[in-house]
C-alpha cells in the first residue's frame, strides 16, 4: 500500500502503524515515487533559521571573544565560526533569548565596552554577564554572516518604552537622537530588523501570563514599538514581521487566544507570526544522555519527535480556523533535542554532545516543517553553539562541527526551493514496543531547477534499497551526499572531529528509476540531473 510521504507522519499519531508495510530484508527495496510535475508551497529559507541565546557559552566562547583575543577574530567576532555559519547559509539568528530576553535591558550592552553595566545571569547558571556582546555586536556577526536579525524584545521585565527606545536605537535615521547615539557608537546607517519578536514564552519564563493578558499588552508593543529604517517601510520593501508568543508544545490556549485577538485587528496594530515552542526531551526534567544510550531509546526519542507532526497539524487548524488565508505563518522558534547536560559541566549551561541520532532527528523536523511549508515558514533550532542541540562546539582555538551541522549543509538546496509531492511505502521498524516508519523522504524543485530528494533510513540495523520514479521525467544522473556513522551514538570530537559527516552517495538510472542502497540509520540528499 503507497502512502504519501506529506501525509505519512500526520497519520503516525491517528492510525496504528501495523497498517504500514513490515520490511524484512536487507534486500527489501522501498518504492518512492516523486510527482516531479507537481509543485506545493515554497520551503522558506527561514525555516533554517537559528537561535543564540545568552546562555553558557553560546556567546562568549562560541561567537565573541573580544577584539584582543589571541582567536583569530574580525572586531571581536570568531572567524572560524562566521566562516561555518555562512556555509550553510543561515536566514537569520534569533537573539538575545530565549528567558534571557526577558530580564535583557538593551541599554547595558551599548557604548564603551569598558564602561558597560556587568550583570548576573540568574536564568542560566548564575554567570556573570560582561554585556560586551550588545546590539551592535549582534547585528554586526548577523552582517558578516550574511543573516537577518531576528531581536525579541522585553516584554516580561520591561516597558514599551524601553522596546520602543531601542528599536528607534537600531533604526531611526541619523538625525534622530537615537541615530545620534547609534552614531556615536560606530554606524551612522540604520540598521535592519527583520524579525521583531514580542516577548517569549510569556506563559512561563517571560511572565507566567494568562493568554488574555498577554494579548492585551502584545496590542501594545504591535503598535508603538516601531521600526523607522525607510527602506523597510517603502511600497514593496520587506517589512518588519512581528511575532507574538505562541504555544507551549501542545497546549492550545495561546494559539486560540492570540489567534482570536488578531482578527479583531484594525490599522493601528498587527502582527505577522505566531511562535511554537517544542522539545524533544524524552521527558522532563530531561535526563537522557546526549552519548550513552541504548537503541530503545533511540526509537523511544524518534517517535516523540515524530509527534512534531501531529501538534503543527493542531494548532495550524486553530490558524484556519481565524486566517483561512494563512496570512500569519506559524514560526517555531524554538526545537530540537534536550538533553541532560554533560557530567562535570554547570547545568546551567545546557552543554550535550550531538550523536547521529540528533542528526537523523533534525532531518525529520526539517522534513515535518517542509509538509506544512504553507503555514510553517520559519523555525529555529535551539541552539546555534555550545548549546543544547547545536550546529557548532568550541573549546578555545579549537572549533568542532556536530552531525547536526551536515544536515543544514545538505540541505540547502532545499532553502526556497518548491516542494513536490512524493509518494512511498515506509515500512516498519521495530525496536521493542516501540514501532516506527523505516524510512522518510522529502523532494523540492530548488531555486536552481533542480530536482532535489533527502531520504532517511529511521533503522538502525538494515539498509534500505531505495527504488525512485518521476511520473515520466528522464533523469539522466543521481549524485549526492550521505551521513551516517558506526553506531547512533556515534559523535564528532576535538580528537576525531570526522568520525560523522557526509560522503558521497550515488545510484544506479535504469529506465527512469533511480536505484540507491541508503545505510543503516543514515540521511541522504540527492540532485537528480535531467
Amino acid at each position: 500500500m503507497y502512502r504519501t510521504g506529506w501525509r505519512f507522519a500526520a497519520t503516525l499519531g491517528l492510525m496504528s502503524l501495523t497498517q504500514a508495510a513490515t520490511a524484512g530484508s536487507d534486500d527489501d527495496v522501498i518504492p518512492i515515487e516523486v510527482e516531479a510535475d507537481k509543485t506545493g508551497a515554497t520551503i522558506d529559507r527561514n525555516v533554517f533559521g537559528q537561535f543564540a541565546e545568552h546562555l553558557g557559552y553560546g556567546i562568549y566562547g562560541g561567537v565573541w571573544v573580544g577584539k584582543d583575543s589571541k582567536i583569530p577574530n574580525v572586531r571581536g567576532i570568531r572567524k572560524d565560526v562566521v566562516s561555518a555559519l555562512k556555509a550553510i547559509k543561515v536566514p537569520n539568528v534569533r537573539w538575545p533569548g530565549g528567558c534571557f530576553a526577558d530580564e535583557y535591558h538593551w541599554r547595558d550592552g551599548i557604548g564603551p565596552q569598558s564602561a558597560r553595566r556587568a550583570t548576573v545571569n540568574a536564568n542560566w547558571g548564575d554567570s556573570g554577564e560582561p554585556n560586551t556582546f550588545g546590539t551592535d555586536e549582534f547585528m554586526d556577526f548577523v552582517s558578516q554572516i550574511d543573516s537577518e536579525a531576528y531581536v525579541s524584545v522585553n516584554v516580561g521585565s520591561g516597558t514599551v518604552q524601553e522596546a520602543a527606545d531601542w528599536l528607534a536605537y537600531m533604526t531611526a535615521p541619523a538625525t534622530s537622537a537615537a541615530g545620534k547615539e547609534r552614531a556615536a557608537n560606530g554606524h551612522p546607517e540604520p540598521y535592519k530588523v527583520r524579525y521583531l519578536g514580542l516577548g517569549n514564552e510569556s506563559w512561563s519564563c517571560g511572565g507566567a501570563m494568562r493568554p488574555e493578558y498577554y494579548t492585551d499588552l502584545m496590542k501594545r508593543y504591535a503598535r508603538f514599538v516601531r521600526n523607522y529604517r525607510p527602506e523597510q517601510m517603502e511600497k514593496g520593501a520587506e517589512p518588519m514581521q512581528r511575532i507574538a508568543v505562541g504555544p507551549n508544545g501542545p497546549d492550545t490556549a495561546y494559539t486560540e487566544q492570540v489567534m482570536k485577538t488578531w482578527t479583531e485587528h484594525d490599522w493601528a496594530w498587527n502582527i505577522e507570526g505566531l511562535s511554537l515552542h517544542s522539545y524533544t526531551t524524552g521527558g522532563w526534567p530531561p535526563s537522557m544522555s546526549s552519548t550513552d544510550f541504548d537503541r530503545n531509546a533511540y526509537a523511544s526519542l524518534i517517535k516523540e519527535t515524530l509527534g512534531m507532526d501531529g501538534m503543527i497539524a493542531s494548532h495550524s487548524a486553530i490558524m484556519d480556523k481565524y486566517d483561512p488565508d494563512k496570512k500569519v505563518p506559524l514560526v517555531v522558534d524554538e526545537w530540537g533535542v534536550w538533553l541532560e547536560p554533560a557530567p562535570g559541566t554547570n547545568p546551567g549551561f545546557l552543554i550535550q554532545q550531538n550523536s547521529l541520532r540528533d542528526a537523523i532527528i533534525a532531518a525529520l523536523n526539517l522534513n515535518i516543517f517542509a509538509r506544512h511549508a504553507d503555514r510553517v515558514r520559519m523555525t529555529n533550532i535551539a541552539q546555534m553553539v555550545n548549546v543544547l542541540q547545536a550546529m557548532i562546539l568550541t573549546q578555545d582555538e579549537k572549533m568542532l562541527l556536530t552531525p547536526t551541522y551536515y544536515i543544514y549543509k545538505m540541505y540547502v538546496p532545499f532553502q526556497d526551493a518548491r516542494f513536490v509531492p512524493v509518494n512511498f511505502d515506509a515500512g516498519t521498524y521495530r525496536e521493542g514496543n516501540v514501532e516506527l516508519p523505516r524510512v522518510d523522504a522529502i523532494a523540492a524543485r530548488g531555486k536552481d531547477g533542480k530536482l532535489w530528494l533527502a531520504v532517511t533510513n529511521l533503522d538502525p540495523s538494515r539498509k534500505a534499497t531505495i527504488s525512485a520514479s518521476f511520473d515520466g521525467l528522464a533523469i539522466k544522473a543521481v549524485s549526492g551526499e550521505v551521513l551516517t556513522g558506526p553506531k547512533v551514538n556515534s559523535i564528532n570530537t576535538f580528537d576525531n572531529p570526522n568520525m560523522v559527516v557526509p560522503k558521497p552517495i550515488s545510484g544506479t538510472v535504469r529506465k527512469n528509476s533511480v536505484t540507491v542502497d541508503l545505510p543503516a540509520k543514515s540521511v541522504a540528499v540527492f540532485r537528480l540531473d535531467e
